[in-house]
């Protein structure tokens, strides 16, 4: 885990990238895209809160996306992917 507070603006940077840029991170956590990008720049400091919400839309996203693999799978009349569950 990150520790520094470049080191959190840096990891949030990557977050907003997985979830496919500032328009959608806003979306996915009820944030203004201007406001993001602020703490992506480390104009804001990344709160603990912060982080906290985007861990669990982070978990939001894995969900959805296990649904659909399973799904494209299942289309596909193969096994669903275990390789990346824990």
């Amino acid at each position: 885990m990150p520790s520094s507070p470049s080191d959190l603006t840096g990891h949030f940077a990557h977050c907003v990238q997985i979830f496919g840029g500032t328009t959608a991170t806003s979306r996915r956590l009820g944030i203004d895209e201007r406001a993001l990008r602020r703490f992506i720049n480390g104009d804001r400091p990344v709160s603990a809160q912060l982080l906290k919400d985007t861990a669990q839309a982070l978990r939001m996203l894995i969900a959805e996306a296990t649904a659909a693999e399973e799904c494209i799978a299942e289309a596909a009349g193969a096994e669903p992917s275990t390789s990346m569950r824990g």
